[in-house]
């Protein structure tokens, strides 16, 4: 009896090890490379610089996500970073804003994701998302200034920072910038367990229930 509970435990925490998000897995990142330029950000001046998920069949779970911001000008205010889902390959919903703080003095700063999900990729389809920056202020009164490398990155399983982004004076009509600059950023998620992994995790947790309420009835 002790062995069986004991295998049970084993397979409880195994499971619920794989089920937990933590910090998430970098997945890709630019953020050491060589700076080439920055843009300004405002309310006025929305940048959308494209990403490409991996392959992992059941999609991810955004943890969070960085960027690398130069100094700010003026008094810019109203930080806002946000993941757009893709429509004909330019930006189209908001699925979300991240939490992180004001990037004013320049540097890594850290946005965390909640409830973000984001669809994977297949072998000869990518899968298009956006990571959208933009104020509550406009740039004549201040700017956030985002950093810029030269190169689209590729990451581990598919993943990859695309050289093309979109900029916007409004947020709902867009242009396109191909094959130029590539903002810099990082972003951490967690690949969705398989539903074969779900479901013995639940047959592990019903198991250890069943165990328990049969010793409360001896």
């Amino acid at each position: 009896m002790k062995k069986a509970i004991g295998i049970i435990l084993f397979v409880v925490g195994l499971f619920a090890t794989r089920l937990t998000p933590a910090q998430g897995t970098l997945y890709v990142s630019n953020l050491g490379q060589t700076p080439i330029g920055s843009a300004a950000i405002g309310s006025d001046s929305w940048i959308a610089q494209r990403i490409i998920t991996g392959t992992d069949a059941s999609g991810y779970i955004l943890n969070s996500i960085q960027l690398l911001m130069d100094a700010a000008s003026g008094s810019p205010g109203g930080f806002n970073v946000s993941i757009y889902s893709s429509l004909g390959g330019e930006p189209h919903n908001n699925l979300g804003s991240l939490i992180g703080s004001d990037p004013s003095a320049g540097g890594i700063f850290t946005y965390n994701a909640s409830g973000i999900t984001l669809l994977p990729s297949a072998d000869s389809s990518p899968t298009f998302y956006f990571v959208v920056v933009t104020t509550a202020t406009p740039v004549a009164q201040g700017a956030y200034d985002w950093s810029a490398a030269n190169s689209f990155t590729e990451g581990s399983g598919g993943w990859c920072i695309d050289d093309g982004y979109f900029t916007s004076a409004n947020g709902s009509s867009w242009t396109l910038i191909g094959r130029q600059d590539v903002f810099q950023l990082a972003i951490n998620a967690t690949a969705v367990p398989e539903p074969a992994t779900l479901s013995l995790a639940g047959m592990s947790l019903a198991c250890l229930s069943l165990w328990r309420h049969g010793q409360k009835e001896l």
